[in-house]
């Protein structure tokens, strides 16, 4: 029988050098890689759970033997393959091993052939074994996703196959909707039912950070880079090392600093404005656009180099008005949210307020809908009415106003995402704590609530 080329390995274990070495050259001759211990102990630091490698391990050695190895490996993964080898004269020790766990047991001395075809056939297990393990993850990805991007429709089960089928690609993915139609969810997801979980999720709207910051906010500063750079200051690029950054609204990032985010991609590496190091860097890209980034760059209004890095995949998130099966799920999902929040108990709804819901055309997407179904909690028209003097413009508001502002959401986006301890939003921030806490005075946010 031919050895299966695989990319899962022999771990093969014995205190016998000759042993050793002529084992290791008969399997790598049938295109196995090997790997060789002369003690069991340090082969068992290496065992872990989903370990693509199966183990040949003789029964008789010193320190630690077969049978102690054998149980010390099945007590971490049941499932590992475990072949014996064993003397003509330990045949109950070979029944004792299989009363234990072992796959197989092979009698010393073993006939090449006879090792290959062992170890092939505990290969192909160990293969379906994990093949079957990766299918269940992502049985449990799409169960974990859906409790997040909600809805029953075709397009929207799509998309969330589409979210756990990509999340652990670890590339740069470009994300398209609609205003309020849950782009930075989707990069959520893609973040946290992937490999960097566990790491800095960094979420950036360009389009709301004033074009004389966007600089320092992405790439930092070094004391002194730059009036008022009154200490250094880590950009969110750097924040994010090891995790993922989400780019929201990447239409509005202004060209020359296209070309330094594209630098970034390339090299991977971040310079801090004043700086004159580079900083190595290991992120995810996830970008999100309203509108079709490749036709703005054909009109030259984004850069295509920086497009085409970005575009390693796209996911297209539906607008609400094409999703009409899910608008009564997400409606009813997000009002009994809002009741558990605000300790309220359910309203009802009534039939002429689910036609009234089916009917409208959300233009504001999911974002309207859970404003829609807060409103509905509070006794109010799901539909909010115009104030008889409309708000000011945003080209109203002065340079102080919108800085302001933009500090508040940052602030109040922090507070939500440390579930509102004042100790890690000061860190995340990088403020010190009593000036955390001016600011809160000064923008009116409940430290205990983290809202206004």
């Amino acid at each position: 029988m031919g050895s299966l080329k695989t990319n899962i390995s022999v771990l093969f274990i014995d205190d016998d050098p000759a042993v050793l070495s002529s084992a290791a050259q008969t399997l790598e001759l049938s295109g196995l890689s090997v790997s060789t211990f002369d003690r069991a102990k340090p082969a068992l630091e290496i065992i872990a759970t989903d370990l693509p490698s199966i183990v040949v391990v003789d029964v008789r050695m010193p320190e630690m033997d077969g049978l102690e190895f054998l149980e010390k490996a099945i007590a971490l993964d049941p499932e590992l393959p475990i072949i014996m080898l064993t003397g003509h004269g330990d045949v109950d020790m070979a029944v004792r091993a299989m009363r234990i766990g072992a796959w197989d047991f092979l009698q010393r001395p073993v006939h090449p052939r006879q090792l290959v075809d062992c170890a092939d056939r505990a290969i192909k297990h160990r293969s379906v074994i994990l093949e079957n393990r990766e299918y269940q993850k992502a049985s449990l990805d799409i169960d974990g996703i859906s409790q997040r991007l909600l809805g029953d429709s075709e397009s929207i089960r799509s998309l969330r196959e589409t979210v756990a089928a990509l999340a652990n690609a670890d590339a740069n993915i470009l994300i398209r909707g609609e205003t309020g139609s849950g782009k930075e969810e989707v990069a959520r997801c893609l973040h946290d039912f992937g490999p960097r979980k566990d790491k800095n999720f960094v979420a950036i709207n360009c389009g709301a950070v004033p074009e004389n910051m966007i600089e320092s906010e992405l790439f930092g500063h070094e004391k002194g880079a730059f009036t008022g750079a009154q200490s250094r200051r880590i950009g969110k690029l750097q924040h994010a090392d090891g995790g993922t950054v989400f780019l929201d609204e990447i239409e509005s990032m202004p060209l020359d600093m296209q070309v330094r985010l594209l630098r970034v991609l390339q090299d991977r590496v971040v310079e801090p404005i004043g700086g004159n190091r580079s900083i190595p860097l290991d992120i995810r890209i996830i970008a999100a656009s309203k509108g079709d980034l490749y036709e703005r760059a054909l009109q030259g209004q984004f850069r295509d180099d920086l497009y085409y890095r970005l575009h390693v995949a796209e996911i297209f998130v539906p607008p609400v008005r094409e999703r009409q099966d899910d608008i009564l799920i997400l409606f009813k999902a997000f009002l009994e949210r809002a009741a558990v929040r605000l300790d309220k108990a359910v309203p009802l709804i009534t039939p002429e307020l689910e036609q009234e819901l089916l009917v409208h055309n959300w233009p504001g997407n999911v974002r309207e809908i859970v404003s829609a179904a807060e409103r509905h909690l509070l006794d109010l028209p799901i539909k909010g009415q115009r104030t008889s003097s409309p708000l000011p413009t945003h080209q109203q508001f002065s340079l102080q106003q919108k800085l302001d502002t933009y500090e508040k959401s940052l602030i109040l986006k922090s507070l939500a995402d440390n579930n509102g301890s004042m100790q890690h939003t000061a860190d995340d921030l990088q403020l010190p704590y009593k000036t955390l806490y001016l600011r809160l005075r000064k923008y009116g946010i409940d430290k205990k609530t983290g809202k206004e």
